[in-house]
């Protein structure tokens, strides 16, 4: 990671590999509920330009994670949200091993759920068909 103390934009963009346009969508207030879509992403200057530390890139790097990487990208923002704030809580030490595994573990639980969630529709939907 580069040595300053807070990155634009356009830099974190290229270190994650991710579009600017995701970031600033995660980083916009949500219309219907008036809140930020993921909080504590970004710190804003006066004039509204997004700056970037160490702990806002992390965050950032999870998400990407979340909603990105693995076999499925079908993982909803509100989700992912809920799933990044656990992991803030319930990793104080900020260890990277336990996290990665406690992510690992919270992503192969709601794919479960999904699964059996999948599966009782389908069940239900050919019940109503006979």
């Amino acid at each position: 990671m580069i040595n300053k103390k807070y990155l634009n934009i356009s830099e974190v963009a290229k270190m994650l590999q991710i579009e600017e346009h995701k970031i600033r969508y995660w980083d916009s207030i949500d219309p219907k509920t008036n809140k930020y879509r993921i909080e504590g992403i970004s710190t804003k200057s006066k004039g509204g330009t997004r700056y970037f530390n160490k702990e806002n890139i992390k965050k950032i790097q999870k998400l990407k994670s979340i909603l990105y990487d693995g076999n499925s990208n079908n993982y909803s923002l509100n989700l992912a949200n809920k799933i990044l704030s656990s992991n803030l809580r319930e990793d104080p030490q900020n260890d990277q091993n336990y996290s990665n595994a406690k992510l690992d573990y919270d992503v192969k639980k709601i794919q479960q759920i999904l699964n059996k969630m999948r599966l009782l529709l389908k069940n239900n939907d050919k019940k109503n068909y006979i």
